[in-house]
């Protein structure tokens, strides 16, 4: 341990958690790794920890030129001088206020300062990198000195691997990640987001906090865990990980008063003091107990709200859009909805969807109760959300990925299209959000092949999954399959539209069938997880407004 102790306070370290043990590492293959860093084999060990750090960062693929231990030797004297290194300003790419101590002496606090300047010398593309000095101060325990720790940093940073995502280094990446958690809360940890839709005004603003309650506020024994395994599986990790403290908050402080008018402040405070509720180990458990889609699928997301943020030209830091505020109570007017149930309904949306306000595109009151004019206002937005209010004054609706247009792929016929991204939902007399009904043909389930045409009466079409099965097997609730070439596979078919109906699929086995006057309607439902249906089975339309979702940012 002597090696490495240069920069650690150990009257701050909790030393009996250290085994005097000496392990070795001799293992290569990922699985054993993976394992390994998940049981915390060389957690406890403090000489063991460090040289499983550098043999893993220093099998990072980097950039033919990665600054090394050398180069820092050369820079540091002209970068730093004489200076304090407790009053060296900091650039702007990292917050001030979140330069963790980490059990670091007087000695360790100052050297992050000084690598940090340092990297920023070298890496003068980096334009946010919030994580940066939890990064640097973690790796310090583990470092001989300076010099060593700017190196590991540096090739961390200067990864090239297309495939490898390690940490955000633009504002662009940072806000993309911000957006793709959202997206990942939505879908996993309903109960929580439902929380965080309630007492705050602005969901996404919560969200925008996750790297902080890992880099930043979590105490260092836990994020040293997080780490040993970030290092071997990568990125994924970490929205696991900040999934399991927003699940774990949710369990400590549901139904209790916050502690302050802020849940950003609370959900901080609970992350400091995170160790009063649940251990590391725990915490992991927890994180790798949900079953999330796979590497590949979150690097999915993550293209489509890149692509949404570039598009608006959101790419450097600014004010963060207000998006619960973007459903704006002097603009809005639904016959259907209030402007606060629109809000709740914004929350379920995708986050590169949720950056944009409703439009009213159709309504039965002013535009009548013609299918085919239905088509016409829907056709050319992607996505739209139908409402629907029956006579019975019962609320339903959907939200809807897929252009209508894409209805003419199958001629006449009755023809299936959608993402996994649709879902049909009920706000009154209850609110409910249906997901993981898959509308597909029995036939192209066994051949995973592109379909050419979806003809199928509606009886045999319809295929409702209400039993969970093995992850593997659901389909992608993110994706537009041709906007990503995708094998059909991967996309839920939800939509189904021709001029005699109109046929959505929606979660725990929910669908809804429209005939072509709009008047009338019916739902079928498979009673697996809920006994609530969606509406009466069969309904007298009072009012139907199809909404799309207009650019808040380039108008």
């Amino acid at each position: 341990m002597d090696e490495y102790n240069r920069f650690v306070d150990w009257d701050k370290m909790d030393v009996t958690v250290q085994s005097q043990d000496i392990k070795e590492l001799t293992c290569t293959e990922f699985q054993e790794l993976k394992q390994l860093a998940r049981q915390g084999y060389w957690a406890k060990n403090h000489s063991l920890r460090a040289k499983v750090y550098h043999k893993l960062i220093n099998n990072i693929p980097c950039r033919t030129v990665t600054p090394d231990a050398n180069v820092y030797r050369d820079i540091v004297v002209k970068i730093v001088g004489k200076r304090n290194s407790s009053s060296l300003p900091l650039p702007e790419f990292v917050d001030d206020s979140l330069v963790p101590t980490y059990c670091l002496n007087a000695e360790g606090i100052g050297a992050v300062r000084k690598i940090i300047l340092c990297i920023a010398n070298q890496f003068p593309d980096i334009s946010f990198c919030p994580a940066l000095p939890s990064v640097i101060a973690l790796l310090l325990h583990y470092s001989k000195d300076e010099a060593e720790c700017f190196e590991q940093v540096c090739r961390i940073l200067a990864c090239n691997d297309p495939s490898k995502r390690l940490i955000d280094q633009t504002f662009l990446a940072f806000e993309s990640s911000c957006m793709t958690f959202g997206d990942l809360v939505n879908k996993y940890c309903q109960a929580a987001h439902k929380l965080m839709v309630a007492v705050s005004e602005d969901v996404l603003e919560v969200y925008s906090d996750w790297q902080r309650w890992l880099f930043g506020e979590l105490p260092m024994v836990y994020i040293a865990r997080v780490f040993d395994v970030f290092l071997v599986e990568g990125y994924k990790v970490l929205y696991r990980v900040a999934l399991a403290i927003l699940k774990f908050f949710h369990k400590v402080r549901a139904g209790q008063p916050m502690e302050s008018d802020s849940v950003q402040r609370d959900i901080r405070a609970f992350v400091r003091d995170i160790a009063k509720s649940v251990s590391p180990e725990r915490l992991l458990e927890k994180a790798f107990a949900i079953r999330l889609f796979s590497r590949k699928e979150i690097q999915l997301l993550q293209m489509a709200n890149e692509k949404a943020l570039q598009q608006k030209g959101i790419t450097v830091k600014q004010k963060r859009q207000n998006v619960h505020l973007a459903v704006h109570a002097e603009n809005f007017k639904s016959e259907i909805v209030s402007v606060k149930e629109m809000r709740d309904i914004w929350s379920w949306i995708p986050e590169r969807f949720a950056l944009c306000q409703p439009l009213l595109l159709f309504t039965t009151l002013e535009h009548g109760c013609s299918l085919s004019r239905f088509y016409s206002h829907s056709e050319g937005h992607e996505p739209t959300l139908l409402l629907i209010k029956t006579t019975a004054k019962e609320v339903c609706g959907a939200f809807l990925s897929t252009d209508w247009s894409e209805r003419r792929r199958g001629g006449n016929k009755l023809s299936f299209f959608g993402t996994g991204e649709c879902f049909v939902f009920r706000l009154q007399p209850e609110v409910e959000r249906y997901e993981w009904v898959i509308i597909k043909h029995p036939e192209l389930a066994a051949s995973g092949s592109e379909p050419e045409n979806h003809a199928s009466p509606a009886s045999n079409t319809l295929s409702f999954r209400g039993t969970p099965s093995d992850p593997s097997d659901r389909l992608s609730p993110f994706l537009s399959a041709r906007h990503f070439n995708l094998p059909s596979k991967t996309a839920s078919m939800f939509m189904a539209g021709s001029s005699e109906c109109i046929i959505i699929g929606g979660g725990d086995g929910q669908a809804l069938y429209l005939d072509a006057d709009l008047n009338h309607g019916r739902t079928s439902h498979c009673n697996t997880f809920n006994n609530q249906p969606l509406c009466s089975e069969s309904f007298q339309i009072s009012v139907l407004e199809v909404w799309g979702f207009r650019d808040t940012v380039n108008g």
